[in-house]
C-alpha cells in the first residue's frame, strides 16, 4: 500500500520471531557502522541486545499499520559514534521515512552543528528524540530545532502525550511483558520516544 507510514527505527536493529513484533510489517534496513558506511542485509539489522526490538515494538503497538525500517547502530553494546547516527538519519530519510525514532543521542555539545546538519539534510520526516540525556543534560539530536523533543513522565497512561515547552512528554514504559514488573522490564525515555514515533505515524499528533 503505498500511503502507508515508513517509520525508521535507529537502534540496535530488531528480532522479526520476537512475539510483540508485527514481522510482516518489516522492511530491509541497514547497520551504519562507527565509521559511517552502510551495510545491507538481513543479518545486519539483526538485534543482538533487545533494545531496538523493544521499542520496535512499542511502535507498532500504536501504529500497527506502519512499515517499519530497522537501522542498526549499536552493535556490542548501547553505544554509537555520532557519525553513525547522523549517517543513520540522513539515510532514513533518503529511504522515505515519514518518521524518524532516534531513541537514543549524546549530550557531547560538540557534536550539536554536526547534528543540525543531518536534521536539516532529513527535510520533512518527524525525528523523534530524547530532549536530554539522563542527568537531564541537554541531548542532540533532541535539541536541535525541527526535532520532536521528548521527556519523561512516569505518571501518564501510556499512549498518551503531554506537550509543555516545546516537549512531548509520555511515560517511559513500554508494553507489558505477562509475568515481568513493569521496573523490571526495559524501561525509560527510548519508550517515551517510541510512543510518540507511533502517536506521530497515526495521526495523532502532528
Amino acid at each position: 500500500m503505498a500511503d502507508r507510514v515508513r517509520i525508521a527505527v535507529i537502534d540496535s536493529g530488531v528480532f522479526p520471531g520476537h512475539p510483540h513484533v508485527v514481522t510482516a510489517r518489516l522492511l530491509p534496513g541497514v547497520m551504519i557502522a562507527a565509521d559511517g558506511s552502510v551495510v545491507a542485509g538481513d543479518e545486519a539489522t539483526l538485534d543482538r541486545l533487545g533494545h531496538g526490538t523493544a521499542v520496535t515494538a512499542a511502535i507498532q503497538e500504536l501504529a500497527p499499520d506502519a512499515d517499519i525500517v530497522p537501522i542498526r547502530v549499536f552493535r556490542d553494546g548501547l553505544r554509537a559514534s555520532a557519525l553513525a547516527l547522523t549517517t543513520a538519519i540522513v539515510w532514513a530519510a533518503r529511504s522515505g521515512a515519514q518518521v524518524i525514532n532516534c531513541s537514543l543521542g549524546t549530550t557531547n555539545a560538540a557534536h550539536a552543528d554536526m547534528f543540525a546538519r543531518a536534521v536539516a539534510a532529513a527535510g520533512v520526516a518527524h525525528i523523534v528524540a530524547p530532549a536530554t540525556g539522563p542527568d537531564g543534560a541537554p541531548c542532540w539530536p533532541g535539541q536541535c530545532p525541527g526535532v520532536v523533543a521528548v521527556g519523561l513522565d512516569w505518571d501518564l497512561p501510556r499512549g498518551t502525550v503531554h506537550l509543555a515547552d516545546g516537549v512531548h512528554y509520555a511515560t517511559g514504559y513500554p508494553r507489558p511483558i505477562p509475568g515481568v514488573s513493569a521496573r523490571r522490564n526495559l524501561h525509560g525515555v527510548s519508550f517515551a520516544t517510541a510512543q510518540v514515533s507511533g502517536l506521530f505515524a497515526t495521526g495523532r499528533l502532528t
